[in-house]
């Protein structure tokens, strides 16, 4: 027992809690005679390095109804994947809504990814724009729970939307795609890569209107460069969110990355709203990752051939995936305005008043 303001196990190094909290990191139970466990027999020490990296990642699945770092009340989870866990969470002082991404342990502990997050978190909240859901702050507490604040952002994800109709029409394809590459171009002014782009990190929000918005999330939050060996290895072990089945060829074999990447992953999530699945195909996330290496895209026109898309807009998506980012766009703003124009017969009000408007309604 510590007496005194000590916050801190002097033989562990562990966060002290009062009597009666909720302990840190697993323990064993201690021999009252050891003279290097002082105090009653029920007293505890840690337990193995493995013990303990199951304790905090437990501690960061858990927080509901916690207060993190004395100001943001967590009310619930609401997603998880394999870096971070993600809350609702009310700022005690004003009560406003967040969004609170507490980062892995694993994530936490990695010095040179947490440089890299912090800087790209410090450009990150910069990002305000109506397409962007930002970066409020990033923020340490004194035992090494590392934490993004976001603003809270309601509405569906895209990936349910798109699961929920299969196919989407292209004039809201067009307009979605309009708003990604907007809120994407303002980050790579800022020299800042998404890298994580797909349909799960874009949500589809409800403006006082009535219309609605796509919003890009998860900004400053992007995965180191991996190559497809070290890809596969850290998928298998839960390491990357999600699955890399929009990550760009020179991703796929940890290449320098620029803005043509987050160009070929917007394409991937064109081509999906339009057709209700991916242009490449695989058994496996290794073969769809080799797929993306060595093989062509299945043209729109095989995938949906129920619906007469122009020769345009197929062109279009093709440039988009191009193997190499040189063939590609220069930027997001310039591929969504080559898909626009493209599209722009389908989406005329005569041609949504057509067959082609019935078939895209399906």
């Amino acid at each position: 027992m510590y007496e005194g303001d000590v916050k801190f196990c002097a033989k562990d190094g562990g966060r002290l809690l009062p009597i009666g909290g909720t302990p840190l990191m697993p323990t064993e139970t201690g021999n009252s005679g050891d003279p290097g466990n002082p105090g009653n027999p029920g007293e505890t020490a840690p337990r193995s390095a493995v013990d303990v990296a199951q304790v905090k990642e437990l501690r960061h699945s858990s927080m509901a109804g916690q207060v993190l770092d004395g100001r943001y009340h967590i009310v619930k989870k609401v997603g998880e994947g394999g870096m971070s866990y993600v809350y609702l969470a009310h700022d005690v002082s004003t009560n406003e809504r967040y969004a609170i991404k507490i980062l892995s342990p694993g994530l936490a502990e990695d010095t040179n990814a947490m440089a890299r997050l912090r800087r790209e978190a410090a450009l990150g909240i910069r990002l305000e724009h109506p397409n962007v859901c930002h970066i409020v702050r990033m923020g340490e507490t004194e035992d090494g729970l590392v934490y993004v604040v976001m603003p809270f952002v309601e509405g569906e994800v895209l990936s349910d939307r798109n699961n929920r109709l299969g196919v989407i029409p292209i004039s809201q394809v067009v307009t979605w795609v309009r708003e990604i590459g907007a809120g994407l171009q303002v980050a790579h002014d800022l020299q800042i890569i998404h890298r994580d782009l797909k349909p799960e990190n874009i949500m589809i929000c409800t403006r006082p209107d009535g219309t609605e918005a796509a919003v890009v999330m998860d900004f400053g939050l992007a995965k180191e460069r991996r190559s497809v060996a070290e890809l596969e290895k850290l998928t298998a072990t839960g390491i990357i969110l999600g699955t890399p089945e929009f990550m760009s060829p020179e991703q796929l074999r940890g290449k320098t990355l620029d803005a043509r990447t987050d160009v070929y992953s917007l394409a991937l999530m064109t081509y999906e709203m339009l057709t209700g699945k991916l242009p490449f195909e695989g058994r496996t996330q290794q073969e769809l990752m080799i797929a993306r290496l060595r093989a062509e895209p299945i043209p729109l026109r095989e995938r949906r051939p129920d619906l007469a898309f122009s020769e345009a807009v197929e062109k279009v998506l093709l440039r988009a995936m191009a193997r190499d980012p040189a063939a590609r766009p220069g930027s997001t703003v310039d591929f969504a305005h080559e898909f626009a124009t493209a599209a722009q017969p389908l989406t005329s009000p005569s041609a949504g008043g057509g067959l082609l408007g019935k078939l895209f309604r399906r």
